[in-house]
């Protein structure tokens, strides 16, 4: 039963005075992992508690000494950016038997150590819950063998645990994301990435393995985000003669001009007989049924390597954080769980339940029910699943319905990564569902003059990959041209329009709306799919694009901090793009480490200024050699990055020297991230299978054409804490800052608190949005397959 809500409760009121908390890392490493060591430390040193490692997991808590170290603030610095886990990981045989119990329990009781932080795999966790439930037992045996008081029973009567998953193979139920997988899906998609200049180069076939023994996420996922040709997943084995079908695929992309096929195999790929299909067995089977020239690529541990991406060292840090605050809450009858996002909300979940439902996945593909197992990974998995088979293989032509509708897409505002898979991504639904598809290049102003062409289904492949706007895109308004546009719409009788873009889109939906008055011609259904770098679009709480970007921010300000490196102390002014809106400052410098991020949002003065000087001088002086400072490019009109760059200068001299850096156009450009790609499509499908549901309710029979001017035919489709949303764009004006184009409310301004706590700032931090208990529910709302999770 979920717990009652909490009303305005600070956190203060949480005191962890007297509580001892230890953190380990368990099973397989995973990008991320010291984000979250980082977090838990930090939080718990923060609210007064004593933190301490456990170094080699589970071993060097049977092993105890010098494997449970107290942490202190500076022996987290500098870990955010490193992959792997520097606390190290082990398996541990012993720990699974009861005198290997025993001994850890010692050991923690030794240290006064009560609250454990798991970050691991269903194994370390189910562990961890095992050893929670014996614990008194086990204290009673340490007192009758002599090793312990007997008040230290009551003392350290019962153990707290809280889990965070880390696992690459993102194989954990009842969570979205774990810690890892966005990572490791960075290392698969960059290796794609390369291998398809290659293989476009000599025409080949690749057939590439990743990991997931017993999960197919990162292959499927993979597959959806670079556009491959086939993918073979563990919870759904292709169907028998699935070898004719694939080699057929193949062929036909062939003969359609394509230079390249890419095939993605999960590990523990099987076929129907629960037989093994090995990467092998597929390149043998291409070179003799098509005589291709095929090669295979084994990624292997490059997956695990590597640095944490953006997303990964936020999940990380929330769910450190949140570890912390279910540590502080927790009592003796409160079960052992796992905190981790539902879309963009914190959640906390019965560990043993979660344990469970995973299980049950693994004992629906060992007895031959895939299609449940496929339900039981969750809505987003399966929504993948349909995705990718809705975009990779195409229908014939015999089997596609006729609509008789024209639908026109195109792109409006400034670039963001990951519109080209949006639009690929509509372009192939629309024809799916027997629609006619146009493209009008260079937004409302190609539209007005006419830049109108049919797209096809070939003309969009490899498009996924590609960052900017293949359709080109103008930030040109359709307000001043609307009767050249009405009448473009008329000569190619255009039936519904779907728009990716930024603030403009926003704004452009609003003057179509009110033109509906004079012109017929906009009286059809319109959907907007939000798509800019700044993050700032009304009604969606991220947009296209601004992953890419913060994974840009991330990677420069980890580069210019190692710049400094063996250097004297220096602190970096990095100047962020989003014009008045401070998601990419707030958000990067969570993801980049930072000590302060400026933001129009939040507004500030001298004094403020002067404080954070005098707290990073504090800090430079005792610990840390690197600082870094991120501002907005619109947080104030006179406090600019330059004026902010001389103070820190003139104030830190014979403490440390500044360097300032803006990083401009660089957070625009580059591939989109396999979280982009991946949104984008999903996104754009659900956006152009609305827009038939609305063309075939609007479609006047007697009059023989689509009629549409209520308020709910022209929606923008946004990501809303848990769900994807459709809402009314005239709905959407009263949340809106039109002066500043910014929405009036935006939710990651609660997370400023957590960069400024584990920055060592004293501040308020609202609980009140904080993860409540919740059960593991097998069937959510519809709408929560929209989950931001990819």
């Amino acid at each position: 039963m979920a717990q009652p809500d909490t009303k305005k409760i600070f956190f203060e009121n949480l005191s962890g005075a007297g509580k001892a908390i230890a953190v380990l890392t368990s099973g397989g490493d995973a990008q991320g992992m010291n984000a979250a060591v980082r977090a838990v430390v930090r939080m718990g040193l923060y609210v007064g508690a004593k933190v301490y490692f456990i170094h080699e997991g589970y071993q060097g808590m049977v092993d105890g000494g010098e494997n449970i170290k107290e942490a202190t603030w500076e022996s987290v610095s500098s870990m955010l950016q490193v992959g792997g886990t520097v606390i190290g990981s082990a398996r541990c045989k012993e720990f699974r038997s009861h005198e290997g119990r025993l001994k850890a329990a010692h050991n923690l009781v030794q240290q006064g150590i009560t609250n454990l932080c798991v970050i691991g795999g269903d194994g370390s966790l189910t562990g961890a819950n095992l050893f929670r439930e014996e614990w008194s037992g086990l204290l009673g045996e340490l007192v009758d063998q002599g090793l312990i008081e007997a008040d230290a029973v009551q003392k350290y009567s019962a153990l707290h645990i809280v889990g965070m998953v880390g696992s690459i193979d993102n194989d954990f139920c009842g969570t979205d994301m774990t810690i890892g997988t966005d990572s490791a899906l960075h290392r698969i998609i960059e290796v794609v990435d390369a291998i398809m200049t290659t293989a476009q180069s000599h025409q080949r076939t690749f057939v590439l393995e990743v990991m997931g023994r017993h999960c197919g996420y990162l292959a499927l996922v993979s597959a959806l985000a670079c556009g491959a040709d086939w993918v073979l997943i563990p919870e759904m084995p292709p169907e028998d003669g699935w070898e004719d079908k694939m080699c057929q695929k193949l062929s036909a992309n062939r003969a359609g001009m394509k230079r390249l096929n890419i095939i993605i195999v999960a590990e523990g790929a099987i076929d129907r007989n629960n037989k093994s299909i090995t990467t092998d067995l597929i390149k043998n089977l291409v070179v003799k049924c098509l005589g291709f020239d095929t090669r295979v690529t084994i990624l292997g541990h490059v997956q695990r390597g590597g640095t944490p991406s953006a997303f990964d060292r936020i999940l990380a840090s929330r769910m450190g954080v949140e570890a912390v605050l279910a540590l502080l809450e927790t009592t003796a009858n409160t079960p052992a769980c796992v905190v981790s996002l539902c879309g963009n909300q914190s959640v906390r979940l019965p560990l043993m339940e979660c344990v469970q439902m995973t299980q049950e996945v693994q004992k629906a593909m060992d007895e031959k029910r895939f299609e449940e197992a496929v339900k039981l990974r969750g809505r987003s998995f399966e929504n993948n699943l349909k995705t990718y088979k809705l975009l990779a293989h195409r229908k014939p032509e015999s089997e596609l319905p006729t609509s008789n509708f024209n639908v026109a897409v195109l792109n409006v505002g400034a670039p963001a990564a990951g519109m080209n898979a949006a639009v690929r991504s509509a372009v192939r639904v629309g024809i799916s569902e027997g629609h006619k598809m146009f493209a009008v290049s260079d937004g409302f102003e190609g539209f007005y003059k006419g830049q109108i062409k049919e797209i096809k289904w070939a003309d969009v492949g490899g498009w996924t990959g590609q960052g900017g706007s293949l359709l080109g895109t103008k930030r040109t308004l359709p307000a001043k041209h609307v009767d050249k546009i009405a009448e473009q719409m008329r000569m190619h009788n255009i039936n519904a329009l779907l728009v990716v873009g930024g603030f403009e889109a926003f704004l452009s939906l609003l003057e179509l709306l009110t033109a509906r008055g004079k012109y017929d011609e906009f009286c059809v259904p319109m959907v907007m799919v939000p798509a800019t770098v700044s993050n700032n679009v009304p009604g969606s709480d991220l947009s296209i694009g601004a992953d890419t970007a913060l994974n840009a921010i991330t990677t420069t300000c980890d580069r210019i901090k190692q710049s400094a490196s063996g250097t004297k102390r220096r602190v970096f002014i990095i100047e962020t793009m989003g014009g008045y809106c401070g998601y990419l400052a707030s958000v990067g410098g969570l993801a980049a480490g930072a000590d302060a991020a400026y933001i129009y949002e939040e507004p500030f003065d001298i004094r403020d200024l002067q404080a954070n000087v005098e707290h990073l001088t504090e800090k430079m002086k005792t610990s840390i050699q690197r600082g870094l400072v991120l501002r907005n490019e619109n947080s104030n009109e006179n406090y600019t990055t330059d004026f902010i760059y001389q103070l820190y200068s003139e104030e830190g001299k014979g403490v440390f020297d500044s360097r300032k850096n803006v990083l401009g156009h660089m957070q625009q450009g580059g591939a989109p991230s396999p979280f982009d790609r991946n949104f984008g499509t999903k996104i754009s499908a659900k956006a152009m299978q609305w827009v038939t549901k609305k063309l075939t309710e609007t479609f006047r029979q007697d009059e023989g054409r689509v009629f549409a001017n209520t308020e709910d035919s022209c929606c923008l489709l946004g990501m809303r804490r848990r769900a994807l949303v459709f809402q009314p764009v005239v709905q959407l004006k009263e949340h809106t800052d039109f002066v500043h184009r910014i929405p009036k409310e935006q939710w990651w301004l609660k997370l400023r608190p957590l960069m400024k706590i584990l920055a060592k700032y004293k501040t308020s931090y609202d609980v009140s949005d904080s993860g409540q208990l919740e059960h593991v529910v097998r069937n959510r709302p519809k709408e929560s397959d929209a989950s931001v999770a990819m």
